[in-house]
């Protein structure tokens, strides 16, 4: 037999999902995975909890041991080069604490080498709390201080900051409220302001806002779009990209999720990944 050549390639980069599984495979660590393959990285996961859901809502709920979701964190991070990390439904006080603590052993956060982008995910696509008190205490306590970037939507900026947005020159408040709690950086989403003719988000670093318009695509199938700004952010931030680069990034990627959404059960149907893997060489070239 022939000897066949050692055709190994070189390793792209790494990042991290912190997050729960959605058996609908719209959102949560199924939505990240697919939008880091799309974006030329290579997942990790640790998962926080698995989810009885599809599109008519969440039916049960399992959360993961904390001691579980901590040892997956160090795990990967021992063996692996992650380039960055996120977080997505943490699920409990007890999980945020045992991940923010595994998280500072990884060298993952603000304060260390690598990108930590806290998607907060206190709120489900409806508006409901996710979190008890003691949940969110946690998050805004344990949490936000080591976020490199903080991706609220308005729904958990309300949850977060008691500050009702219902127009877009009220971001600005919101952002700095955010930023006081201890982000590096903060990504406000305004996709949830429906009356807006665009879809402007705003990236504030304590010093400049930076708004990153959009158009506003009228279609009922946005499940996931926050999961994939967010994973594209941290994709981005994986490969190199300043803060504002990967911000601007994901907004070009959900995008286009977005306009080409299409529908998958009987209610909110996902945003899509497969536009982009009808893109030629895409996973090799620049991302944007």
């Amino acid at each position: 037999m022939d000897d066949v050549s050692d055709t190994t390639a070189t390793a792209p980069p790494a990042a991290l999902t912190i997050a729960g599984s959605d058996s609908g495979g719209a959102a949560g660590l199924q939505a990240d995975l697919r939008t880091f393959l799309t974006c030329g990285v290579h997942g990790l996961v640790a998962v926080t909890a698995v989810t009885v859901q599809n599109t008519l809502g969440v039916h049960d709920r399992s959360d993961v041991p904390a001691r579980i979701v901590a040892g997956q964190i160090e795990a990967v991070a021992a063996d692996m080069p992650v380039g960055a990390a996120k977080t997505g439904m943490l699920a409990s006080a007890e999980i945020i604490h045992a991940v923010a603590t595994a998280c500072d052993t990884a060298g993952i956060g603000r304060d260390h080498t690598i990108p930590f982008v806290v998607d907060p995910v206190a709120a489900s696509m409806h508006g409901h709390p996710l979190f008890d008190a003691a949940g969110l205490d946690a998050l805004r306590e344990e949490l936000l201080p080591r976020a490199s970037v903080l991706t609220p939507n308005l729904d958990e900026v309300r949850l977060l900051t008691g500050i009702e947005v219902t127009e877009r020159e009220q971001m600005r408040e919101a952002a700095v409220a955010l930023h006081a709690l201890g982000p590096r950086a903060v990504l406000v989403k305004g996709g949830h302001l429906t009356q807006d003719p665009e879809c402007v988000d705003l990236l504030y670093d304590g010093r400049t806002f930076t708004e990153l318009p959009g158009p506003r695509v009228r279609t009922t199938h946005t499940h996931g779009a926050g999961d994939a700004m967010a994973s594209a952010l941290t994709a981005g931030l994986a490969r190199g990209m300043t803060v504002e680069d990967a911000a601007r990034f994901g907004k070009w990627y959900v995008g286009n999720a977005v306009l080409h959404a299409y529908p998958m059960g009987a209610k909110v149907g996902p945003v899509s990944a497969f536009w982009r893997l009808a893109e030629e060489n895409w996973s090799t070239k620049d991302p944007r």
